[in-house]
Formats: C-alpha cells, sequence, structure tokens
C-alpha cells in the first residue's frame, strides 16, 4: 500500500463500504431457542451513514453471512447497495464497482477479518476496529477507537466528513 495518509485517502471516498458482524455490529451473534440470530446495531452508527449519504458519499454492505435483520438494518438506513451471503466479497465489490462506475481507489471499506483482507487491499481507504485480526491491522490505513458495534462506523463517517470538507454542513441543521 502506498504512504498516503488516511486523511488523503478518506477524501477521496465516493463509497464507504461496509462489513456487518465486528463493524456494524460487536461480533456477538445471539441464538434465540428456535436458532433465530439476532444482532445489535448502534444508532451513531446509523445516524454517521444517514449523515454520509447526505453528503453525496454512497454507502453499502458486503457481508458473508446472510441475513433478514441485516437487510431491514440497510432499509431502515437507506442503504441500497446491499450484498448478502458473499463468501468471496470479491465478487461483490466488481459488481459494486460497475454499478456506481466507479476505481477501487475511490472507495473505502471497514472489515475485521482475514476474509475482509482482499478488499481492504483494493480500497483506497481500507478501515479496521480495535479487535480486527492482527493480519487486518497491519493492513489498514485506519484502525478506528472505537469497537465494531459502539461507534467505529460513527467513527469513520466522521473521517470521511471532515477529509471531504462536508463535516460542518452535515451538522448544521442540529445546530439550528
Amino acid at each position: 500500500m502506498t504512504p498516503l495518509d488516511h486523511i488523503t485517502r478518506a477524501a477521496r471516498v465516493k463509497v464507504m463500504i461496509f462489513d456487518v458482524d465486528g463493524i456494524l455490529t460487536d461480533g456477538s451473534l445471539t441464538y434465540g431457542p428456535d436458532g433465530e440470530i439476532t444482532k445489535t446495531f448502534n444508532v451513531l452508527d446509523g445516524l454517521g451513514i444517514q449523515l454520509l449519504q447526505k453528503t453525496g458519499v454512497a454507502t453499502a454492505i458486503i457481508s458473508a453471512r446472510k441475513s433478514p435483520i441485516v437487510a431491514a438494518r440497510a432499509r431502515d438506513l437507506g442503504i441500497a447497495h446491499v450484498w448478502q451471503g458473499f463468501h468471496d466479497k470479491r465478487i461483490a465489490f466488481a459488481e459494486l464497482l460497475a454499478q456506481l462506475d466507479l476505481a477501487p481507489e475511490q472507495c473505502g471499506y471497514i472489515g475485521d477479518d482475514v476474509i475482509d483482507m482482499p478488499l481492504l487491499s483494493k480500497v483506497g481507504f481500507a478501515v479496521t476496529v480495535p479487535t480486527g485480526h492482527p493480519e487486518v491491522q497491519h493492513r489498514a490505513h485506519y484502525v478506528t477507537r472505537a469497537g465494531g458495534g459502539r461507534g467505529a462506523v460513527r467513527e469513520v463517517c466522521d473521517l470521511v466528513m471532515r477529509a471531504q470538507g462536508t463535516y460542518e454542513e452535515a451538522l448544521a441543521p442540529y445546530f439550528k
């Protein structure tokens, strides 16, 4: 990876892509008595995604697991680009690039495990969380201070907006 700083990389992001387990959630899977799985999402992360979208940055989810809960959360947040059940995330990534007519360097991706490394090595802005696998942390351009499902996504959204000079405008309606 080239030695550009993470602010320069974040300034070039046209689409921010999120993994789910360990990023949008804390990575826990809770099984109910009938085998149903539940996940918990962070409201700060959700608002961060919505604010980022309002600045013109597209958002996407690429996840190896398939879950109706994730589809519902994506709908709630207005995330139009969702790929679930893709163990080879490069396939979904190629489809996203084609849909949005973007180059890999214009993409940001946040993931936490080795399954995410093929995308982290391709995007212009590679991000992980403090609990990310050591190999992932070693390859990331930025490691969040907040954990997955605990504000990491909001931290990244705010960082991208600050780098692109849109942060103040995005938050202005809340200070009236």
